[in-house]
């Protein structure tokens, strides 16, 4: 956050099977989010709390999103919950678009969102729950060997606009308490790091998983970690959209909930679940440069 900014600063909370995120609206671009600023925002004993952030700006007023402003109005400024920048997130999309109907700013329906994965759609249904239309997929055979307590697993390599890394086993307690991240050889094949999934079956085209995201730790959820997960299963079933012309839908279940992940014979992945906005309040803009332990956040319950 900037020195300069004076008023109280808007903020709201929300999550996708429990993903949580604190959304700052800041259409014009007006607030400088250093990565210091975005570590204490989602610190969830010192601040508001999160997986990560949403920092919601108009892409025309965004360096990074004004190619993508006549294609998408709002561009999702996503940032991990250690500060740092990344290039997707599929709860954080379901719940970007959640909070821009919250706002008044798009009705139920269809919507795009930039991000710095590319365009996103997103459906807003009538139901409540929300799909997003992920992209496509992108398989390498350059994976990694993931381990844990001396426990070994092979990773399938797949980037859904970030990079995950995908290990079967037969029991999720086998990754560990995810506190940080597992190892994995050889590094060089995630050289800006990686998200990495753990997936057991739990029946005909439904599995669990747990993740270790990048920046975040263990999280109750990722989107684009179970589009990972039903892309990787689907190949390890022997099922392939592209080559046989059928959709191929897995339910995913993660800690916070379940996802239904769809693969269309284009190539093209949606993700259904749900999104919701908890609150909403103001943050004191001296906030920030108070020393650690005499912090005041003002919230409003919604």
């Amino acid at each position: 956050m900037t020195s300069t900014q004076t008023s109280p600063l808007p903020f709201l909370k929300g999550h996708g099977t429990e993903n949580d995120f604190v959304i700052v609206p800041d259409a014009d671009n007006a607030v400088e989010l250093s990565p210091a600023s975005v570590a204490r925002l989602c610190d969830r004993r010192a601040g508001i709390g999160g997986d990560g952030l949403l920092h919601v700006v108009r892409s025309a007023a965004h360096p990074e999103a004004r190619h993508l402003a006549d294609e998408a109005e709002w561009f999702m400024d996503y940032r991990n919950a250690d500060g740092s920048v990344a290039e997707m997130c599929g709860n954080g999309v379901r719940v970007f678009a959640r909070y821009l109907q919250h706002a008044g700013h798009v009705t139920a329906g269809e919507v795009a969102v930039a991000t710095r994965g590319g365009i996103k759609r997103v459906h807003l249904d009538k139901d409540g729950s929300v799909t997003v239309s992920m992209g496509r997929a992108v398989l390498s055979e350059a994976g990694v060997t993931v381990t844990v307590d001396g426990r070994s697993w092979p990773a399938r390599n797949v980037n859904m606009g970030n990079p995950h890394a995908v290990a079967f086993v037969e029991d999720l307690d086998h990754a560990g308490n995810l506190f940080t991240e597992p190892p994995y050889e050889p590094a060089a094949v995630y050289p800006d790091g990686v998200n990495i999934e753990f997936v057991a079956d739990r029946g005909p085209r439904h599995v669990a998983m747990r993740v270790h995201e990048r920046g975040a730790a263990e999280t109750r959820s990722c989107g684009t970690g179970a589009c990972a997960v039903a892309v990787a299963t689907a190949r390890r079933d022997g099922a392939d959209p592209l080559a046989s012309g059928t959709p191929v839908t897995y339910t995913v279940d993660v800690l916070g909930g379940t996802l239904v992940i769809t693969e269309h014979p284009d190539g093209e992945i949606e993700m259904t679940g749900p999104a919701v906005i908890v609150a909403e309040g103001t943050i004191d803009p001296a906030w920030l440069s108070i020393p650690a332990g005499s912090q005041e956040i003002e919230t409003v319950n919604d």
